[in-house]
């Protein structure tokens, strides 16, 4: 019975023995393989899942784009460049129309007594559509009397420290510009005349750069 029992401690202690070296040995290289296919496979479909959101997101960012492609062949920003009110107005843009510059002359009374003095009036108007720049300064207007074939008067003869003044007239608008004659003769260059005009009727014309007005009569007492 002695020899029994000592048989059977040896018998399990080496069962004991072998069961640790089976638990402690190192995974084979199949596993590895195994593993390392898994992670393979793992990393793959997360690649694939973050491709496909990309394309995704870009399809939303070219599909919001497409209108402003569109505005390019006539579509949304065509009206706005276009519209009336972005269009400069035809005051603004048009070219000033001088044939629709017109000068008159007037007097302040159809008849002067002895010792009054006539006031001779120049007007420019802007009969045209668009505004027009005019020099409507002492060197560009002229006042002429005359009777008959006599030259009588002209405010050029004798001006001194003459000068240029621009004026834009709009549309519909005028100048005025005035001048007291004080019924003497004058000359070019403004030699000295001793006759003076006497009691007649008188003609006078109102001249401002390029434009002459229509000759209008008064009468001197």
């Amino acid at each position: 019975m002695a020899g029994t029992g000592r048989g059977s401690s040896r018998g399990s202690g080496a069962s004991a023995t072998r069961n640790t070296a089976r638990s402690g040995r190192k995974p084979s290289p199949a596993v590895y393989r195994r593993r390392r296919l898994a992670l393979l496979i793992a990393a793959l479909i997360v690649i694939a899942l973050l491709v496909a959101t990309g394309f995704w997101i870009a399809s939303l960012f070219g599909g919001g784009s497409q209108p402003a492609a569109n505005n390019d062949d006539g579509g949304g920003s065509v009206p706005v460049v276009s519209s009336p009110a972005a269009s400069p107005s035809p005051t603004a843009s048009a070219a000033c129309d001088e044939s629709k510059i017109s000068v008159t002359a007037s007097t302040d009374a159809p008849a002067y007594a002895a010792g009054e003095n006539p006031t001779l009036i120049l007007e420019v108007a802007n009969k045209g559509d668009s505004a027009c720049e005019v020099n409507v300064g002492t060197d560009a207007m002229e006042f002429l009397v005359t009777s008959g074939e006599d030259r009588i008067f002209s405010s050029k003869d004798c001006a001194v420290d003459t000068s240029e003044l621009m004026r834009t007239i709009e549309p519909g608008e005028s100048e005025r510009a005035q001048f007291t004659w004080e019924r003497n003769r004058s000359a070019p260059g403004c030699k000295a005349v001793n006759a003076n005009p006497q009691p007649g009727t008188y003609v006078l014309t109102a001249k401002l750069g390029p434009w002459t007005s229509d000759k209008i009569v008064f009468d001197l007492q």
